[in-house]
């Protein structure tokens, strides 16, 4: 793959605080190893809990070549099998899962990537809902709308983003042109308060702010017609850009933004009083992070964040700190592969970890450590 010429980086309003990779021992946490699954022999590249339905918040999906699997995290370190689906093209290979609902609150799962084909998956029947049809390549990233979540928003290598209404199927609007991205987008995120703007980021080495307030009202929920035959809006210029290097997990923390590049560091940012300025808050360094697609996760109550690197370690930071606070290091001796995605449990009792040789593991925090 060619080098992406970087451009001028944007202007810093102020440089923020920078985490210590050295554990204080007030901070610490204790997490162990309880479980480790080898899913098969290639990649897993995504791993999510539910969060959107309180009722399976110990349940999880991962996905790797052409197959989503469910699963259940069970006391005492136990993971079950619930559900796996193989998709009918072999050549298939998903990059991304989210967790939906229809309208009647039934989980869906939500998968993309190598083929840029959106499948909807009915994890009650266990079968198809809906084929999402409309990029023009790879799918990198699926994120759902927690405040209305039959919409999910895509991101793709084919330099657009994508919102989608999985229960009508249809595209409702492309975030794409003149002010777009110029590479692929590699993570997008909905906010999780404000229903009308989007984050996302791409190999053209920006974060772009989005609003689409001006076009959501539009009758996506009651459309009956053929999705083909629904008239999709482009919104071409975002509210705000970034220039850094390029940027491949990215989501909000309420109205500030985390963002992890191939610098070896996760940075916690916000917009700055000036056009194309930014304030950075906090830096969270990763050691042995330098190569793309290694995503991280949150609580649901954004206490702590994890990511894994390279080397198969995670790193474990308190979110609610300032300056940062490295809570934990997660290494054990057979661990040594590239950590894809972290998982992190709704309370942060469990974090997940999917490798590139196929492996699942799960670390539990000791009982009188569980965050509340």
């Amino acid at each position: 793959m060619a080098k992406i010429p970087t451009p001028p980086p944007t202007k810093l309003g102020c440089e923020g605080a920078v985490g210590s990779l050295t554990l204080i021992s007030t901070k610490k946490r204790d997490y162990r190893v309880t479980s480790r699954i080898q899913e098969g022999e290639s990649p897993i590249y995504s791993i999510v809990f539910n969060f959107m339905d309180s009722r399976y918040f110990n349940v999880f999906g991962t996905v790797g070549q052409n197959r989503v699997n469910v699963y259940q995290c069970l006391e005492g370190g136990v993971i079950t099998v619930l559900q796996s689906y193989v998709d009918e093209d072999e050549e298939e290979s998903f990059y991304t899962l989210s967790w939906a609902c229809n309208i009647d609150g039934n989980p869906l799962l939500v998968a993309g990537g190598l083929k840029g084909i959106i499948r909807v998956i009915d994890a009650g029947s266990e079968k198809i809902h809906k084929s999402l049809v409309g990029h023009g390549d790879s799918i990198n990233e699926i994120r759902t709308q927690a405040l209305k979540p039959s919409l999910v928003v895509s991101a793709s290598k084919d330099h657009s983003v994508r919102i989608w209404n999985i229960h009508t199927g249809v595209c409702i609007l492309i975030l794409a042109g003149a002010g777009g991205h110029r590479d692929e987008v590699l993570s997008v995120d909905f906010h999780p308060s404000d229903i009308y703007r989007i984050v996302s980021s791409g190999m053209d080495n920006t974060v772009k702010i989005w609003s689409i307030k001006a076009w959501t009202d539009l009758p996506s929920f009651t459309w009956t017609d053929l999705p083909s035959k629904f008239t999709t809006k482009y919104l071409q210029f975002p509210v705000f850009t970034m220039h850094t290097n390029y940027v491949d997990c990215t989501r909000w923390l309420g109205d500030f933004v985390l963002s992890k590049s191939v610098d070896n560091v996760i940075v916690l940012w916000e917009q700055g009083p000036g056009e194309s300025t930014v304030d950075i808050l906090q830096k969270y360094p990763v050691p042995e992070c330098d190569r793309w697609f290694i995503k991280f996760s949150c609580d649901f109550h954004y206490n702590i964040i994890a990511i894994g690197n390279r080397e198969g370690e995670i790193f474990v930071w308190e979110l609610q700190s300032s300056p940062p606070v490295l809570i934990a290091r997660l290494s054990h001796p057979q661990s040594k592969v590239e950590i894809r995605q972290t998982a992190t449990s709704f309370n942060g009792s469990i974090i997940l970890g999917c490798c590139e040789d196929g492996t699942i593991w799960r670390w539990d925090a000791s009982q009188q450590q569980e965050l509340q």
